[in-house]
């Protein structure tokens, strides 16, 4: 008995040796939705690498296409931490197919950044986020009680790959295209492009702009940030709101997480709402599916934009009036309320029809509604 409990010893100590020796790990993932997916952020928790790989960090990590056994872009995600919380890799891959990679220690070749956020003191508190496709922006304290003053989500057009916000905001003139986009999308008092807020009796609850900011993570290939609202009066009652906002690489909608409290409810109405122009445009309303669209009418020296936003809690109506297209749901108190935002510009040559807008939204619900199978080997 005493040498077999030996020889299951030594069998448990050699296992455990093997693993920490260990210098590569096989992952499977395999896209379950119906269409493909191009350079898409596929999450594997940090545990689990470090389970099955435990010389690992966020320094000595190569991760390799098996079949190509070319290198993969990769992030390691901390969200305001300062441990690591998720490996994630850009991955293109067909319907239903499926793809081994190889996570190796090593020395990671040097990618670009390809999303970008900031707080921008010099202009009045804004906070600015884009990636490889488009720009955004949202308002702060030193824009209130000024002409300028606006409190919807800004859109920053763009047609190139590169980093644009620092560059323009130098030149101070981001009105002006010089050859890579510009801001031609007006806000004003409104929600601009999907931004939120409390509905009740028909009336929308604007919060004053945001007052503190965090950068979660960013870059290269996902930029996160959170916003916080000094609490404001709802209908006799008092509402506070936090926004935790995720703009990934090839995407051209943000993840919006939103958290309220209320002093008195246990949930409040809120609305989703994008600016609508005097001039005609397409509208997309699609409650049952949590989609709502609109490609503006053209402005005739810039060209078109899209707005579009995606819903993954039951819409209860959604409605067109003369400043808005609004989706209306419930936000219950203290937890998170996502959909996503976002927008194209014709002239990028990537969307350049309401048709081409309307599918690329249909097929980002799809997959962000069917995740990934993933298992590490």
């Amino acid at each position: 008995m005493l040498k077999k409990g030996l020889t299951y010893c030594f069998l448990f100590f050699l296992i455990a040796a093997s693993a920490q020796q260990r210098k590569s790990v096989e992952v499977l993932i395999k896209n379950r939705a119906t269409i493909p997916f191009q350079d898409q952020l596929i999450s594997i928790p940090w545990k689990d690498v470090q389970t099955k790989l435990p010389l690992v960090s966020p320094k000595n990590l190569i991760v390799v296409s098996a079949f190509s056994k070319k290198q993969l872009p990769y992030q390691i995600e901390y969200k305001g931490t300062d441990v690591p919380q998720n490996l994630l890799i850009q991955l293109t891959l067909g319907a239903q197919v499926a793809e081994k990679i190889l996570l190796q220690l090593g020395v990671p070749t040097a990618i670009s950044n390809s999303t970008f956020c900031r707080y921008v003191p010099e202009r009045k508190d804004d906070f600015a986020w884009e990636n490889d496709r488009i720009a955004f922006r949202m308002y702060g304290k030193a824009l209130e009680g000024t002409k300028e003053n606006a409190n919807g989500i800004d859109v920053w057009v763009k047609r190139t790959t590169g980093l644009v916000l620092n560059e323009r905001y130098k030149r101070g003139e981001y009105h002006v295209d010089h050859g890579d986009g510009m801001d031609y999308y007006h806000v004003g008092m409104s929600l601009g492009a999907g931004n939120i807020a409390p509905y009740v009796n028909d009336s929308i609850y604007y919060p004053a702009n945001y007052r503190n900011w965090k950068v979660l993570d960013n870059g290269p290939l996902r930029s996160s940030f959170q916003l916080s609202y000094d609490p404001w009066i709802v209908n006799g009652e008092k509402v506070q709101m936090t926004k935790t906002v995720t703009l990934d690489a090839g995407m051209q909608l943000s993840r919006i997480e939103v958290s309220f409290n209320f002093s008195k409810s246990d949930t409040l109405p809120v609305v989703v709402g994008i600016i609508k122009r005097n001039d005609p445009g397409s509208i997309l309303l699609e409650q049952a599916n949590g989609i709502m669209a609109y490609w503006e009418p053209t402005h005739p020296q810039d060209g078109t934009t899209g707005v579009g936003c995606l819903f993954f809690s039951p819409v209860k109506d959604v409605k067109v009036n003369s400043l808005h297209l609004l989706s209306v749901s419930q936000a219950k108190n203290g937890q998170s309320f996502i959909y996503y935002a976002g927008a194209a510009w014709d002239s990028a040559k990537l969307i350049t029809s309401a048709p081409a807008w309307f599918n690329y939204l249909r097929n980002v619900k799809n997959l962000i509604h069917t995740t990934p199978e993933i298992r590490i080997l």
